[in-house]
């Protein structure tokens, strides 16, 4: 079994019951109307919130148990070490509280995958703290709310690729475009293709320390990418494919100080 803690930042689903007390006054009638429209039109979407939709469709996987699920306003986030350590793979969705995670929380999940834990970026964590912290980029990239959207596979044979058509269609997803400030892929297992005409890098890969990465473009809050049968096939088998190898306590440069030839040069 692949235990799986999944992190949704929760702030845009509650956004209707802060709205008068992030935006009070009358000039800020406006904000406070589209804010509640926006968070009902999530919760909408997603029978609740985001990290339930997310639940649900990896736990159609009998090999996939999620385990926690994590949000901004638990202590610690949610990620305390025992939540960690009972964690395979970190599934991450965050929009417009990037900043408001401790470093220190995003410092200890960057450990834990240096040690061996996955980590599943999910499209608006492309600047999160912990995929900043991984990656040593900015993540920053264009963007533009409502457009059609073909994702191409691109490497096939890979396992997340298992499954998945040559190309397939999102009738309304949210244009990412270039320039996207990552490192070199591992593996780019994904280019998604916009009606405006932009592309973008849509399924990355990396490998860091004795974790691995994975970041999937497809998800804004108010489309339905995450009930799309391709989309939540590609989550699964990123879970899948994340999981660790191995595992180790800590991160130590041990010194040899006997080499394994030395027996034969006496």
């Amino acid at each position: 079994m692949i235990r799986v803690t999944v992190w949704n930042e929760f702030v845009q689903e509650q956004m209707d019951v802060k709205a008068g007390e992030l935006f009070p006054g009358e000039e800020n009638a406006q904000a406070r109307q589209w804010m509640t429209e926006r968070a009902k039109e999530i919760r909408e979407v997603h029978h609740g919130a985001i990290h339930d939709t997310l639940k649900a469709l990896l736990e159609e996987d009998e090999e996939i148990q999620v385990c926690h699920i994590a949000t901004l306003e638990m202590e610690e986030c949610g990620l305390t070490k025992d939540v960690l350590d009972d964690t395979d793979v970190l599934v991450w969705w965050a929009h417009i509280a990037h900043d408001k995670v401790p470093d220190e929380i995003a410092e200890r999940v960057r450990d834990y995958v240096l040690r061996g834990m996955g980590f599943i970026a999910l499209h608006s964590a492309h600047p999160s703290k912990p995929m900043q912290k991984l990656l040593g980029t900015s993540g920053t990239l264009q963007w533009r709310e409502g457009d059609f959207c073909r994702v191409w596979n691109t490497c096939p044979t890979h396992p997340i690729a298992q499954g998945i058509p040559a190309s397939f269609e999102l009738d309304e997803e949210e244009m990412y475009g270039e320039f996207f400030d990552i490192p070199k892929p591992d593996d780019l297992v994904f280019i998604s293709w916009y009606r405006g005409g932009e592309v973008f890098r849509s399924g990355c890969t990396w490998t860091r320390g004795y974790g691995k990465m994975f970041y999937f473009q497809p998800g804004h809050e108010t489309n339905r990418s995450y009930f799309n049968e391709n989309v939540r096939k590609i989550i699964r088998n990123a879970v899948k494919w994340a999981k660790p190898a191995m595992r180790v306590n800590e991160l130590v440069c041990p010194n040899a100080a006997e080499s394994p030839e030395s027996k034969y040069q006496k």
